[in-house]
Parts: structure tokens; C-alpha cells; sequence
């Protein structure tokens, strides 16, 4: 009789452990916190072809544009690809990354507005003079600035003022935004990046 009440016990007790951990395989799984896209990524680059969460991010600056790139070639029907040339985009990120990083700066305020002294050596002075010459008539375009440059031993020397003496606000923004800000100044840049990529031809 003890060996028939401990058989009855434990079908119970089985039966009553299966009775709970049903439901929790049946119930859904919840759902991941939705995400909105941004501009660098889509539904379709968030996830691996097995359906898995990948990084969106790409790792790499230079990389992250090249890709960017690559992405627009792909999606215009009238790429001519004989002509692309996105070496020549790498080399001119390289540039970038010497300027940005490894330059030397003596910026001094000048009489509306200021003056850059930007040297380097080896690669980095190439790139200095490679980017600058065509940054300072980039800058010299623009309504309110003037930008006149100077080749001068290690790099070059960049004088930037408001076009208009004595325009107090313009020559605070100027100082403000200094060689840093003054070199990523203008919309420019991206379609460079592209002309490049195409084996075009740059207008500066």
C-alpha cells in the first residue's frame, strides 16, 4: 500500500510540474525595443541573412564613408564603374585624418578675424597644402568670409576675415569656429567625396 501511495504522489507531482512549465513555452517571446533607423543604416543592415541583430555601426571612419559611397554608386543605373575610383577617395580621407590629427596649428587673431599657421611633415604636410588651397577658396566664396593663403615652410598659412570690416558678429563666429571649424566649413565636402569616387573632375 506505501509503494501504490508514493507512485499516486509522484504522478501528482510530475503531472503538476508539467502543468506550469507549459504555459511558459507556449506564451510568445517578448518582443526586442523597437529602434527607429537612421540615416547610415536600414532594417536590412541591422540584421545578418540568418535574421540575427548585427552592429549597424561600421567601425572605421574612412570605412563608414567609403561604404557610403559604394551604396550611392550601386543605386545610381547610370554609374559608369570604368571610371570609378575609390582609391583615389581613400587617399584623400587619408589626408583628411592627417590634417585633423597631426597638424601643427598657431592661430593668431588678426583685425577681423584670424590667422593659421598649419604645419606638418612628410604626409601630413602634403596633405596640409593638398586640402587647405582648396578649403581657403572654398571659404573665399562664401558671403561673409574672406580667405586668402600662403605657402610657407612645413604647410601653408591661412588668413581668414569677415568680408565686411567691422562686422562684429561674423568675426566672433571666425574665432569661433578657428582652424577646426573653419576647415569642415561649407556643404562641399560629400559632393567632393563623390566626384572623387566617379574619377571626376574637381571644380574648385
Amino acid at each position: 500500500m506505501r509503494r501504490a501511495l508514493s507512485l499516486t504522489l509522484g504522478v501528482a507531482v510530475v503531472t503538476a510540474l508539467v502543468a506550469q512549465a507549459v504555459p511558459a513555452q507556449d506564451s510568445p517571446a517578448p518582443h526586442p525595443p523597437m529602434h527607429h533607423g537612421s540615416a547610415q543604416t536600414s532594417p536590412r543592415d541591422a540584421h545578418t541573412p540568418g535574421g540575427r541583430a548585427a552592429p549597424a555601426m561600421p567601425g572605421q571612419d574612412a570605412f563608414g564613408a567609403i561604404a557610403e559611397v559604394v551604396r550611392i554608386l550601386d543605386a545610381d543605373p547610370a554609374t559608369d564603374w570604368s571610371r570609378v575610383d575609390l582609391e583615389r577617395l581613400r587617399q584623400h580621407l587619408i589626408d583628411m585624418n592627417e590634417v585633423v590629427l597631426r597638424a601643427e596649428l598657431k592661430q593668431t587673431p588678426v583685425p577681423d578675424g584670424v590667422v593659421m599657421d598649419v604645419t606638418g611633415t612628410g604626409r601630413t604636410e602634403q596633405a596640409i597644402r593638398a586640402m587647405l588651397v582648396p578649403q581657403a577658396a572654398e571659404l573665399d566664396r562664401m558671403p561673409a568670409l574672406a580667405a586668402k593663403i600662403e605657402l610657407i615652410p612645413g604647410g601653408v598659412r591661412l588668413t581668414v576675415t569677415a568680408r565686411t570690416p567691422g562686422d562684429s558678429e561674423a568675426v566672433a563666429r571666425i574665432r569661433g569656429l578657428g582652424f577646426a571649424g573653419l576647415l569642415a566649413e561649407g556643404s562641399h565636402h560629400g559632393p567632393h567625396h563623390l566626384a572623387m569616387a566617379k574619377g571626376e573632375a574637381l571644380a574648385h
